[in-house]
């Protein structure tokens, strides 16, 4: 998985009340915030995930990047007690941007993950040229579009869509209400799997339950057992990134072992004169001519 930063925005305006998603579509919501948490710093221990809601006052930034899922929880239990209004979604956008924009690790690629489930007021113009900034900007920018799943809502994002992708990544999912939990069939969606997976959900405003995409590198559909799809490619991600750390110690012992075998010797030599001057080795020389010294010991006895 990429180093990332990503923004997610859930939709806490007054339709995410609506029962017609699993519990309700708030609640869908928040399970899916954390499949799409536990999916990005899995895949990358460095990546770390932001939380906005987009509704009740204004856009607010719930939680900023962080590692900690607990913080995210706690955002999502908090804006729970303050659904209301419309949602306010080029804000939201602008202001998740900005979040962004102030990262502390520079190296991770920015992306913004949004939640719509009610009606899109902002004219599409205005979405196309928001669009263009994204992409100027090189941030990609995912919608998972549920609940009010009709013709306007879905022709402005497709049209954002268009403008903000380039390469990997900024996905379009629709998920129409079904007996299954939201969170479920996003597994199955670019969203998570990445770019292998955009045949099986149809690509920029298809379906989440599509055909299965042959490119899917473990030989299964991952439309019809998503979960074992997700395990497997996080199962991979992790082998990927041992083995990488592995080879990146092997080469750091290598080069220690190396420098090692071209360092001098650490023995100190002994110095040609000894500290009164005198040749080195001469110490027990000098013993023997102190005074007080005798040799009796080496004489023989002719008394």
């Amino acid at each position: 998985m990429p180093l990332e930063a990503v923004m997610i925005v859930v939709d806490n305006s007054e339709s995410s009340r609506n029962g017609d998603y699993i519990p309700t579509r708030y609640d869908a919501q928040a399970d899916a915030v954390n499949i799409i948490f536990q999916n990005v710093v899995q895949g990358n221990p460095e990546s770390s995930v932001g939380l906005m809601s987009m509704a009740g006052r204004g856009p607010e930034v719930l939680v900023t990047l962080t590692t900690d899922q607990g913080k995210i929880l706690e955002g999502l239990h908090r804006t729970k007690k303050n659904i209301r209004g419309s949602a306010q979604l080029s804000r939201a956008i602008q202001v998740a941007w900005l979040a962004l924009k102030h990262r502390q690790n520079k190296s991770q690629r920015g992306r913004i993950v949004i939640f719509v489930c009610s009606p899109i007021e902002e004219e599409e113009s205005d979405l196309v040229k928001l669009a263009k900034k994204m992409k100027k900007n090189n941030t990609s920018v995912d919608f998972v579009l549920f609940g009010d799943i009709d013709d306007e809502n879905q022709k402005k994002l497709e049209a954002f869509n268009r403008e903000v992708k380039s390469g990997e990544g900024s996905n379009m999912v629709v998920i129409p209400p079904s007996s299954k939990l939201l969170s479920d069939q996003l597994i199955s969606t670019p969203i998570l799997l990445g770019e292998a997976a955009a045949g099986g959900s149809g690509g920029a405003g298809g379906d989440a339950g599509g055909a299965a995409n042959e490119d899917f590198p473990f030989g299964i559909d991952p439309s019809v057992d998503p979960e074992l799809a997700l395990a497997l490619r996080m199962s991979m991600e992790e082998e990927k990134a041992r083995q990488e750390k592995r080879a990146k110690e092997e080469a750091e012992a290598a080069k220690k072992a190396s420098l090692e075998d071209v360092k001098e010797e650490t023995g100190e030599s002994e110095p040609l004169l000894g500290k009164d001057g005198e040749p080195s080795g001469s110490g027990s020389k000098k013993d023997d001519d102190k005074p007080g010294k005798s040799n009796d010991g080496d004489k023989m006895d002719t008394s």
